[in-house]
């Protein structure tokens, strides 16, 4: 595939989809967080499916979790099924913070926390750890693209070529109109990647002689890929150490979660998980079988991560499809970066910046969360070009910091005994044993980060909790405030403390 190809495609990318986000606006610009940061929560099923699908399921899938099939074989598939499972998540707490965001005006997940635990610390403090883990993660996305450029042109576009562009492309459309102009730029480049990278699947198993040829091919010259271990990047602690973090990336992770807030109603963020649920689906599948296409026709890569490149680049996939695929997935990348910088810059303007100054409009409040956004970005960038390991195993090495609000997430709702205290010591204690295990080498008792994460999370939020006072009263209005927005008779336990 040729640079001059890529970069004309690039540039018609560009003009179509700031096109869409400069549509996308509103007719006055955002002067509440609530407006820039959460589309003013009237973000409709579609738009909020699509674009939670292009977050999701950005560089980690197309090139990571096909990278990771590649390397380690079928074990990638029930891998990525976990996470697809830990989405019923959506379904259970989704409605609970959409009611207790409409009700009490939060824009970002650990605000509510802080609120419900009646100690603001608790929001600061689960900023700054989401900042420590996600900004490594939007890094990863860097990285997916940067791959993916080098490896699709033979190296005429260099790596550090295409992180720097998909950084300069994430602070454009986030400038644009907030997470407006994210989410509908979203929803156009789902239906792209969708679309072409199902048409790609089909055509390079064709090539290969089609779909009993490929997996004949994988039994007789790759068996150990259609086996778990396999060829020994898996193992049950490996296998657990990878999945387990990632079944709760729908509650650990902010750009993920504070999408919860924004679907118009109800109905909406049904529909928006059904469509997510359809996509993703589609897209798992996908891209396992892209690694092990990959696998068959190029056995030998050192990098994994190069396995879609070099699909994208091979002759089994006309010039014209492929690059319709590398652009979808550059938008998808940068669809989880504009998110992440997005969530992350509200956390450090609500969460941080206004705690510290109690009396700052929401002007200001906005104006620092704008200033935030570029900051946030070069640290990726940063990251990024150190190119470190597995970029499924660098996604899942975040997620294993992230899970220290799990526990206090799950308790907001279905604990009244959970503390601010037992919160606090959650997160401060699980992100600095989960560094600590990584600096270490990441083992203990055998053990990854992975498995200890919710482990110890879960523990000092129990622990802490039962020796602590708890703030019942805040939690039964929230409760209540849940019971009333969902059209549910408000708890007995909140009728007796009103009598």
């Amino acid at each position: 595939m040729s640079a001059s190809l890529i970069w004309w495609s690039v540039a018609i990318y560009l003009i179509i989809a700031t096109l869409v986000g400069f549509l996308s606006r509103q007719k006055k610009p955002a002067t509440r967080m609530s407006g820039y940061f959460l589309g003013n929560r009237q973000m409709s099923g579609l738009v909020s499916a699509l674009s939670y699908s292009a977050t999701t399921y950005s560089a980690f899938m197309m090139v990571g979790l096909a990278g990771l099939t590649y390397a380690g074989g079928v074990g990638a598939l029930g891998f990525e099924i976990i996470y697809f499972a830990g989405v019923s998540l959506v379904a259970v707490f989704g409605p609970r913070l959409w009611a207790l965001g409409k009700r009490f005006g939060f824009v970002t997940p650990s605000e509510m926390l802080g609120y419900r635990y009646a100690n603001r610390h608790v929001a600061t403090v689960i900023a700054v750890s989401n900042c420590i883990f996600l900004i490594p993660y939007a890094a990863v996305q860097l990285t997916g693209v940067g791959y993916l450029l080098q490896g699709t042109t033979d190296g005429a576009i260099s790596y550090n070529v295409g992180i720097f562009l998909a950084t300069a492309i994430a602070l454009l459309f986030a400038y644009i109109a907030g997470i407006r102009s994210v989410m509908w730029t979203d929803s156009l480049q789902a239906i792209v990647m969708m679309l072409a990278s199902t048409l790609v699947v089909f055509l390079v198993v064709q090539g290969l002689g089609g779909f009993p040829t490929l997996f004949d091919r994988l039994a007789t010259e790759r068996p150990q890929a259609l086996t778990v271990p396999g060829s020994g990047l898996f193992s049950l602690t490996t296998f657990l150490g990878l999945t387990l973090p990632w079944f709760f990336f729908s509650l650990s992770n902010p750009q993920v979660s504070q999408r919860l807030f924004m679907p118009a109603s109800l109905g909406a963020m049904r529909r928006m998980l059904l469509g997510f649920l359809v996509f993703g689906f589609i897209y798992t599948l996908v891209s396992v079988l892209w690694g092990f296409s990959a696998l068959v026709a190029f056995p030998g890569l050192e990098n994994a991560d190069l396995a879609a490149p070099r699909l994208l680049g091979s002759d089994y996939v006309p010039p014209w499809l492929g690059v319709i695929v590398l652009i979808a997935i550059l938008a998808a990348a940068v669809s989880t970066i504009d998110s992440i910088m997005l969530a992350l810059s509200s956390m450090l303007s609500r969460d941080l910046y206004a705690n510290l100054k109690p009396d700052v409009s929401e002007r200001r409040q906005l104006r620092m969360g704008k200033v935030v956004v570029p900051l946030i970005a070069l640290l990726a960038l940063g990251f990024a070009q150190l190119q470190l390991d597995l970029i499924a195993v660098l996604s899942v090495a975040a997620s294993s910091g992230l899970v220290a609000v799990v526990p206090a997430m799950i308790g907001a709702f279905y604990w009244q005994g959970g503390t601010g205290a037992g919160a606090l010591a959650s997160v401060i204690g699980t992100t600095l044993f989960v560094l600590a295990l990584y600096a270490a080498g990441n083992s203990l008792l055998g053990l990854p980060a992975g498995i200890w994460g919710i482990i110890v999370a879960s523990v000092l939020f129990v622990g802490v909790s039962l020796v602590t006072k708890a703030p019942v009263e805040r939690a039964k209005e929230c409760q209540a405030a849940v019971d009333e927005v969902l059209g549910k008779p408000v708890s007995r336990a909140a009728r007796s403390d009103d009598a």
